[in-house]
C-alpha cells in the first residue's frame, strides 16, 4: 500500500474522501489527515509518504507554500492538488514545484479514479525500477546528458517545469525517463547538486548562509539549512566550523 496524507481544512469533505473514496482498491491507505498546511509539513519532516494530497487554499501554510517546502527540502513524494479555483497562476506554480496533478473542486468521481488510477501505474513503475541493477558508467542517453547539463548550469532557478519547457517535453513524462534511465529521481539529481555546490561554498568564509542559500536556490535559508541537514546529517554552520 502506498502512504497517503491527506491535507483539506474543509473538516467535513476531508473526512468523506478519506472514508469513502475505495483508496485500498487502487493500491493507497490514507496514513494521515491535516486540516492545515504547517501541520502536514510537521508530519511530512518526520515520516515517509508516497502522496500529499492536498488544497491550495488553507489556514497557517497555504497548499502552494507547502508543495514549496516539500520542493525545497528534498522531502520526495508526489503531490497532488486539489482547490475549489481554476487559476492559472496556481497552476503554473504547482508545475514549477514539480506537482503531479491539478484538480478542481467539486470533484468528479471518475476523474478522480483516473487520476490516481495512472497515479498508482507511476509509482509502481518507479518502485521495479528500484529494483534494477545500478546503471553502468557506459555513456548516458542523450536526453539525460541535457537533463545533466541543465542542471548544473541553472541548479539555483532550475524546477521539473522549467527543465521540461527548455527540452519541450512533458514534465510528468521527464520525471519517469529521467529515473527509469538513471535509477535516480529528478528531484534527488537536483538536490544533489545543490548540495554539493553548497558545501563546496561553506568552506569560503567570504559568504554569508544567507547568500549561500540564495546561491543554490533556496529563497528562506531556514529551508536551506533543514534539507542541508536532512543531506549530510549536519546543519550548515556546524559543517562551517570544521574547516
Amino acid at each position: 500500500m502506498y502512504k497517503l496524507v491527506l491535507v483539506d481544512d474543509e473538516g467535513n469533505s476531508r473526512r468523506a474522501l478519506a472514508e469513502y473514496f475505495p483508496w485500498a482498491r487502487l493500491g493507497f491507505t490514507v496514513s494521515a489527515q491535516f486540516n492545515d498546511g504547517l501541520r502536514a509539513l510537521e508530519y511530512l519532516r518526520n515520516n515517509p509518504a508516497d502522496v500529499l494530497f492536498c488544497d491550495i487554499i488553507m489556514p497557517n501554510l497555504n497548499g502552494l507554500e507547502l508543495a514549496k517546502a516539500v520542493h525545497e527540502e528534498g522531502i520526495r513524494c508526489t503531490i497532488v492538488f486539489l482547490s475549489a479555483h481554476q487559476n492559472f497562476e496556481y497552476a503554473r506554480k504547482a508545475l514549477s514545484y514539480g506537482v503531479y496533478e491539478y484538480l478542481v473542486k467539486p470533484l468528479k468521481y471518475e476523474e478522480l479514479l483516473s487520476v490516481f488510477q495512472k497515479l498508482r501505474e507511476k509509482l509502481d513503475l518507479e518502485a521495479k525500477d528500484s529494483f534494477r541493477p545500478a546503471v553502468s558508467d557506459s555513456p548516458k542517453d542523450r536526453v539525460v546528458q541535457m537533463i545533466d547539463q541543465y542542471l548544473a548550469e541553472n541548479y539555483q532557478c532550475a524546477t521539473l517545469n522549467t527543465v521540461s519547457s527548455h527540452l519541450n517535453m512533458n514534465s510528468s513524462y521527464l520525471s519517469t525517463y529521467y529515473y527509469s534511465n538513471t535509477g535516480c529521481h529528478f528531484s534527488d539529481a537536483l538536490l544533489k547538486i545543490r548540495m554539493e555546490k553548497a558545501k563546496e561554498l561553506l568552506s569560503d568564509s567570504r559568504y554569508q548562509i544567507q547568500e549561500i542559500s540564495e546561491m543554490v536556490g533556496y529563497t528562506d535559508a531556514k529551508a536551506f539549512s533543514r534539507a542541508f541537514k536532512r543531506y549530510y546529517g549536519t546543519l550548515p554552520r556546524d559543517f562551517r566550523k570544521t574547516y
